[in-house]
């Protein structure tokens, strides 16, 4: 089943996908023009999820968060629940007051995290589950507000338990994790054009060394590895899914030079640029 509410005058897109046979995104084909974020629950067994061509296991009554631009298909996607929304119907930045999630269950984890609900849990999203089924039935002016605000409190629960579940908040209290979160979400926005620490320090008034020892906190890697990462990520998700060159990707990702790109590449990834090309042409 799929419902689906969409704002002509906005362009606001939310929609709710459960009990259905298909169900996966080709950012860079068939889905490249809808820009949704995806909050995945599986009421399933235990599958495995595939996410820009790697696979992850998908335990059972979790929840995954997927950004806009994650391809992404499901073993078994009559077990999952998705709500799936655009920045027009619901901006996280602008109500990140509200829901502190900005840079945290979409914009840049740690890792993938596949946050566990407890059986009080189950019990909540499946009442807020009917009551989106409700929503969506009851068509009148104020549907879309409806909407939103149980789609606020869904943010809410779920980002409570991901930060109970993957933060330490001993050693990373509340005002250094928003400075992380913050980080996280400049390096998505810009990561094509601004490859280097100093620039996001700036935008966040901290010196790149206030922002090393807060990232040591936090996961390890350094704030120079979560753009280089990205970039490389992006880049993978480019010879993967579509048929530019490695000149045009160079170019997109910001490097004015090719071959600049392709040590990176080889550095960050192992693979030559040759290598991925051609292993993707033999797996397409």
């Amino acid at each position: 089943m799929i419902h689906q509410y969409f704002n002509e005058q906005t362009s606001a897109l939310f929609r709710m996908v459960y009990n259905e046979a298909v169900f996966s995104r080709d950012f860079y084909g068939k889905d490249q023009k809808e820009k949704l974020l995806t909050i995945a629950w599986n009421r399933g067994a235990e599958q495995v999820i595939t996410i820009d061509n790697a696979l992850y296991k998908f335990p059972a009554n979790t929840i995954h968060c997927l950004m806009t631009s994650e391809n992404f298909h499901f073993e078994h996607p009559e077990h999952i629940v998705a709500w799936q929304f655009s920045r027009d119907f619901y901006c996280i930045v602008d109500h990140d007051k509200e829901v502190s999630c900005v840079g945290f269950i979409f914009y840049g984890p740690p890792q993938k995290m596949f946050i566990c609900l407890s059986g009080t849990d189950q019990i909540r999203l499946a009442s807020l589950l009917e009551m989106f089924k409700d929503e969506f039935e009851t068509s009148n002016q104020i549907q879309g507000e409806m909407m939103q605000v149980l789609l606020k409190r869904l943010i809410i629960i779920i980002t409570r338990l991901a930060k109970d579940q993957f933060i330490n908040k001993n050693e990373l209290p509340g005002d250094k994790l928003d400075i992380i979160r913050r980080y996280n979400f400049l390096v998505e926005t810009y990561y094509k054009k601004e490859h280097q620490v100093s620039f996001y320090a700036d935008q966040l008034f901290k010196s790149p060394k206030t922002l090393s020892n807060l990232f040591a906190l936090y996961n390890h890697r350094s704030p120079l590895q979560i753009i280089q990462e990205r970039l490389a990520q992006e880049a993978k998700r480019l010879f993967f899914y579509t048929d530019k060159t490695s000149k045009e990707i160079a170019y997109e990702l910001g490097f004015e030079d090719a071959g600049h790109f392709g040590k990176f590449f080889k550095r960050m990834t192992g693979q030559n640029v040759s290598e991925i090309k051609k292993s993707n042409v033999l797996t397409r």
